[in-house]
């Protein structure tokens, strides 16, 4: 498809809310396009005094960051264990299941009475996003590894930890792969409520909170763009790598 082609749903979008905005007259439920923009074209200018969009932003990426960083440390290499050992997988695989359908929002008790406000609770938040889709993601793509390339390999010597590095972990690359652009995109998210708690002082979400309580829905409108092109931003990068070190896989289809 041309580039000019995909920008056309997008230019639709801004005549129709221009339209809306101005049938509405009412910029605290819906404000024009260009006053949103406005906010968008000063990314450094001080906000109410809670801060430019770019300083909280760099907050918020920040704390993915941390607890994205987190989440990839632990659970990849519990997902190559889990994945790779049966009897593992039988043992744990009920607390996964048990775990893994609650939202990462309904943590946030537990965070507070543990981590008390800051830091720690909104990484431990975005961690707990994160964690699962990590972790079952590359549970499956050591599981789907095809056993012939492993017992080939076997034949020749490869053992122990020469098995999982020239064999396991190649083959199940993709998979994991897969499962950190998921987490992430659960990671962002998460970050952005979890900013939005009482007691929090910055981060993109808590400036759209305290935008609404000032009743300034163009920086709320402005934060959520925001917010959808760092989480497009980041996404293109995955997607860049995936098609660049994954080709194989698409072959082997």
């Amino acid at each position: 498809m041309k580039w000019y082609l995909k920008i056309i749903p997008l230019l639709f979008i801004l005549v129709a809310w221009e339209i809306v905005s101005v049938i509405l007259n009412n910029p605290f439920i819906l404000p024009e396009p260009a006053s949103v923009a406005a906010v968008l074209m000063k990314p450094t200018a001080d906000i109410l005094g809670s801060g430019s969009i770019l300083e909280n932003s760099r907050l918020s990426i920040w704390r993915v960051a941390l607890g994205f960083g987190l989440a990839v440390a632990c659970a990849v290499p519990a997902g190559i264990i889990i994945g790779r050992y049966q009897i593992i997988e039988d043992l744990v695989n009920p607390i996964i299941q048990l775990f893994r359908p609650i939202p990462p929002l309904a943590w946030v008790p537990l965070a507070l009475a543990w981590f008390k406000i800051g830091l720690p609770s909104m990484v431990f938040i975005i961690f707990i996003g994160s964690f699962f889709p990590i972790l079952i993601n590359s549970i499956d793509g050591v599981r789907r590894v095809n056993r012939t390339w492993i017992e080939t390999a076997s034949i020749y010597g490869a053992k122990g930890w020469k098995l999982l590095v020239y064999v396991i972990l190649p083959a199940a690359a993709p998979a994991i792969w897969t499962g950190l652009r998921v987490g992430f995109g659960v990671a962002w998210m998460c970050v952005v409520a979890a900013e939005m708690l009482p007691g929090t002082t910055s981060g993109i979400g808590y400036l759209i909170m305290y935008s609404y309580n000032w009743g300034q829905v163009q920086v709320i409108i402005a934060g959520m763009i925001i917010i959808g092109i760092i989480g497009i931003g980041v996404d293109i990068l995955f997607r860049a790598v995936e098609k660049r070190k994954f080709q194989w896989q698409e072959m082997n289809r």
